[in-house]
């Protein structure tokens, strides 16, 4: 699986106030950060922080994402007959909650970390995957035309910048051509800049950074990873619609499908969403939006998302070099029809639709992309595992 996520540039100005947080939590915060960036925590620090990143005082703000008063409920399945020891598994993944939906029934729930599935864990990168159905809902809706549209018909301030000739579907798979360095390790890449960047032009931070930046190749040439475009893709959303992402995905999806509790999205500087990073939500809602999204983008029979709009962003759209594998619009595809969205430090939602499979998870890794001691691996065969006992309870499953 192709192990690329992102930081986002999420800032955290240390952990001023963070004695309102239970007694609990006070012994993993005895040694309080003293470096701005989560890749530079303690382990410690992580486990304690990706469950409260909407609850430091001055630093993250955020807009709710509204549940409604119905709640979808998840019908306990059989517990699945795993080849592997689950409770080991866990505890070596670091994982906070692990849901796992088959055919819309539970067939495993796990929880560590001392996490609770009424808690809030954060989603990182995963939020990229909702921001891009939040462009699917906005087409259904009729206030996006069309995925060949330009970028700055919606987006004014990037007319007469390297956007002015991208389109939106160029967008969604990251080719648009436009120059981006999304090294974590380079203080001066875009990743490490843009949410410090302060518009002096009026317009919003992401924007007045994004249409300073040169053209490397044509649009639609080069697939390149760039969390500056999803931040792109939300403000697109926002203007296409009149209303805050947030506020969009609580309307379309978070309240009609019924989803357990309110959940939050970070914001930035300019005080709008980080739409490629940072939405925190139960793990259980997480898996909730895994099957939203197996299930067609429908609600009680209702398309949220246009025919065929699941089908192409799930797919690929882009070549990254991987083989069997691919970018489809915000989502990692793999040519056997799985995909999933990915967050550093361990969080995904992995879509299987030939087994109607959803698997939601929440970590804490040891390292950002999980390869300091091989989580990413494990979760890679963890996958495989959960496949196989699915296979063996219906050998004809194709």
């Amino acid at each position: 699986m192709r192990a690329i996520f992102v930081v986002t540039g999420l800032i955290v100005a240390g952990f001023v106030g963070w004695n309102v947080i239970g007694p609990d939590w006070r012994a993993l915060l005895s040694n309080p950060p003293r470096s701005t960036d989560v890749l530079f925590w303690s382990q410690g620090q992580r486990d304690a922080g990706f469950r409260l990143l909407d609850q430091v005082p001055l630093v993250s703000k955020s807009h709710t994402i509204h549940a409604g008063n119905s709640v979808r409920a998840l019908e306990a399945g059989a517990p699945l007959n795993l080849s592997l020891d689950i409770d080991q598994y866990v505890e070596e993944q670091n994982i906070a909650g692990l849901v796992i939906l088959q055919d819309g029934a539970v067939r495993l729930e796990k929880y560590g970390l001392g996490f609770s599935a009424e808690e809030r864990w954060t989603s990182f990168s995963v939020a990229k995957s909702l921001t891009s159905t939040l462009v699917g809902a906005a087409i259904q809706d009729g206030y996006i035309a069309s995925l060949e549209d330009k970028v700055s018909t919606y987006i004014t301030g990037l007319t007469g910048s390297a956007y002015e000739d991208v389109s939106i579907r160029q967008l969604l798979t990251m080719t648009s051509g436009v120059q981006w360095n999304e090294d974590y390790e380079d203080p001066a890449s875009d990743v490490a800049l843009f949410n410090k960047h302060a518009a002096d032009d009026g317009l919003p931070n992401i924007v007045s950074y994004m249409k300073k930046l040169p053209r490397a190749h044509p649009p639609g040439a080069v697939w390149n990873y760039s969390t500056g475009e999803t931040n792109l893709i939300g403000i697109l959303v926002a203007e296409a619609t009149g209303q805050s992402v947030a506020s969009y995905l609580s309307e379309k999806i978070w309240e009609p499908y019924g989803m357990q509790q309110d959940a939050t999205w970070l914001l930035g500087e300019d005080g709008l969403e980080l739409s490629g990073c940072c939405i925190q939500a139960a793990t259980r809602d997480f898996a909730r939006f895994g099957q939203f999204i197996l299930e067609g983008g429908q609600i009680n029979g209702v398309p949220v998302l246009p025919a065929g709009w699941i089908n192409s962003a799930s797919t690929k759209q882009a070549d990254f070099g991987a083989e069997g594998e691919g970018y489809g619009f915000q989502w990692w595809a793999e040519d056997g029809g799985q995909f999933a969205a990915y967050g550093i430090f361990g969080q995904s939602i992995y879509i299987d639709p030939s087994r109607k499979l959803v698997i939601a998870a929440n970590s804490s890794w040891s390292s950002a992309i999980g390869y300091k001691d091989g989580e990413n691996d494990q979760r890679a065969a963890f996958f495989k595992s959960v496949q196989e006992a699915i296979d063996e309870e219906n050998p004809y499953i194709d």
